[in-house]
């Protein structure tokens, strides 16, 4: 099943499989949205993404660790 930009919790567990010695606290949100638009099994419109959907994702990115 396709991520869309609300899967945050999803969207998050699988930056935190790609990206495990990193930092969520330490993104720039610009590297956050290439980063999650390069996710294999991300499949939303990239314009559909703002600050909001990308402090969601990285809160439970943080919330993960």
């Amino acid at each position: 099943m396709p991520l869309k930009w609300l899967d945050s919790l999803d969207i998050a567990l699988d930056l935190l499989e790609m990206y495990p010695q990193t930092d969520p606290e330490t993104i720039r949100f610009t590297d956050l949205r290439e980063w999650i638009l390069a996710l294999d099994s991300f499949d939303d419109d990239p314009e559909h993404c703002n600050e909001r959907i990308l402090e969601a994702v990285q809160a439970c990115w943080i919330a993960e660790q």
